[in-house]
């Protein structure tokens, strides 16, 4: 696609899930963007209130997403197997799970992989958690149906949790107590202990597979949802059953492609695969295999209102009335099944049997995979085929592509920095997203405006401003500098930083961590220079006297 003016060029492609926008007479990216290779199935909330989010898809990758700008920031590619399950551990930690038998701790603020968790024999884990310390990690196997617990820090095997007949779906911490809700196929939710060893486990007995299970922030109540499409809540203490929500009517709509030949839409397949409390334990979001998300009102049992996720006619379960023209009696007989008018009798592959050439023809089917609170209750996140969606109270949180426009280019910022106007092309720059202009546009202001650019600075593009200051100072023998800038955005903006310090704490640690580096760089250099430094020293005062 090309904008009106011919300036720009937009590329997309569905297979890497790239975006490209490409300003041709600078020859450089406006925009590049890249979501997960395949389907993205897990999220989490940063626990710390701050607007990030965390992604995992069947392409091995984490990803991380800023809500306010819709963009990812990093990538960690370090799985080699579907990733099946992620969490934070804290704000600072990301942990995910995997069918490559690892479960891999991310830091998110030197950005690497530091911590790896196996077992003595390797296992495919297909759940996660850690308890709300972000010091024990537990994860669920498809077989033989265990529950590993490692410690964080050390990362040992601390104990291996055997009793369920099915594999582990899905696990959660109590939120209050060292409790551990583990869901199985085996139509159990199991109570444990981790804290005191030889404690027997609690089991929770439902008439159908369990899928997920939640608890409400109290700790008092547990939900589990079933493959009947049932929400049932304990109660913790007593272990019995306080409400029962009957989910398939709700999610029940849009017609598969199966359903062609029944009267009725086939329901038995929709149940909740994610469930989820909000902040003050009342509501209970759920989606799971439909085009419907869910949110009810626990104490009553009732509907309070459902999202629809996608409105993709190209996905199966979408549209709630199919064409049946080509319909015939033995079933549908249009684009969707095997048969072509170009179809050769007499061709055969290498191998292929019964003139079968090996081609078909299927529709991926709408489902929601999971869904989440925000811990400020105020956002809540899910993820479905069409990928990451983010419902939001606040009208601020739209997404807005940093305030692009068709005037904001490389060769405007250029001229803003040959007219003086420094302040503007440093806007324009961070607007543009692209580092290396970001860093000619700094390295361009003089020493003497340097306070007066950042004055200009609005707290929006603050953390943005953070972030190229530690970036561009690792690397850049100018260390007066960028010093001087880190003092003028503290002097300038210090009383804002630390009324928000939540949310610029990774960026300003990064900085902290950069000038620390920096400052044990110089000092080294200077007790091991400290004799010339001297002698020099005392050759400049003999000059002068």
């Amino acid at each position: 696609m090309i904008n009106a003016t011919g300036d720009w060029l937009a590329f997309g492609c569905p297979e890497l899930g790239q975006l490209l926008v490409w300003e041709w007479q600078s020859e450089t990216y406006i925009i590049k963007q890249q979501g997960h290779s395949y389907a993205m199935r897990q999220m989490a909330f940063s626990p710390d209130g701050s607007q990030y989010i965390a992604t995992a898809g069947e392409d091995g990758k984490v990803k991380m997403w800023n809500v306010e700008t819709g963009f990812c920031f990093v990538t960690f590619t370090e799985h080699t197997a579907p990733v099946t399950a992620v969490a934070f551990a804290n704000s600072q930690v990301i942990l995910s799970a995997s069918l490559d038998g690892t479960v891999r701790a991310h830091d998110l603020v030197r950005y690497k992989n530091f911590r790896t968790l196996t077992t003595p024999k390797p296992m495919q884990f297909c759940s996660m958690t850690a308890d709300p310390s972000g010091e024990i990690v537990c994860a669920g196997t498809f077989e033989p149906f265990d529950i590993y617990m490692w410690s964080l820090q050390t990362g040992k095997v601390l104990d291996v949790l055997s009793g369920h007949q099915g594999p582990v779906s899905h696990m959660a911490f109590n939120p209050e107590q060292g409790k551990l809700a583990s869901a199985s196929w085996d139509k159990t939710v199991k109570l444990w202990d981790v804290f005191k060893k030889n404690t027997p486990q609690e089991s929770l007995n439902h008439q159908s597979d369990v899928v997920c299970v939640a608890f409400r922030p109290d700790g008092k109540t547990v939900c589990a949802s079933t493959t009947k499409g049932q929400l049932v809540f304990w109660d913790v203490e007593d272990a019995t059953i306080m409400h029962t929500i009957d989910g398939r009517n709700d999610i029940r709509g849009g017609r598969k492609v199966n359903d062609r030949m029944a009267a009725d839409n086939n329901a038995s397949s929709r149940y909740f695969t994610s469930v989820c409390f909000s902040a003050d334990g009342a509501c209970v979001l759920a989606g799971g295999n439909s085009k419907f998300v869910c949110i009810y009102e626990v104490s009553h049992q009732i509907l309070l209102k459902k999202f629809q996720v996608s409105h993709n006619r190209t996905l199966d379960g979408v549209l709630d009335k199919l064409n049946s023209k080509n319909l015939g009696d033995g079933g549908p007989v249009d684009g969707l099944d095997d048969s072509s008018d170009e179809y050769d009798p007499n061709f055969n592959l290498p191998g292929a049997k019964r003139n079968d050439d090996g081609s078909r023809k299927s529709k991926i089917e709408v489902l929601t995979t999971a869904v989440e609170f925000s811990s400020t209750g105020r956002e809540w996140g899910t993820v479905s085929n069409e990928g990451l969606h983010i419902y939001s109270l606040d009208d601020d949180c739209l997404f807005d592509p940093i305030a692009l426009n068709e005037d904001i280019t490389p060769a405007s910022v250029n001229q803003a920095i040959k007219f003086k106007q420094y302040g503007k092309a440093l806007l324009m720059s961070m607007h543009l997203n692209e580092s290396s202009l970001v860093q000619v546009v700094i390295e361009s202001i003089p020493l003497s405006s340097i306070a007066l650019v950042v004055k200009s600075i609005t707290h929006m593009h603050l953390e943005s401003l953070l972030q190229y200051i530690a970036k561009f100072m690792a690397d850049s023998p100018h260390v007066e500098y960028y010093l001087e800038w880190c003092l003028q955005i503290l002097q300038t903006h210090g009383r804002y930083l630390q009324k928000h310090y939540a949310d610029f704490m990774k960026s300003f640690r990064s900085m902290h961590r950069v000038v620390r580096t920096r400052y044990e760089e110089l000092r080294s250099v200077c007790d091991e220079n400290r004799y010339s430094l001297d002698f020099i020293e005392e050759q400049a005062c003999l000059s002068n006297s």
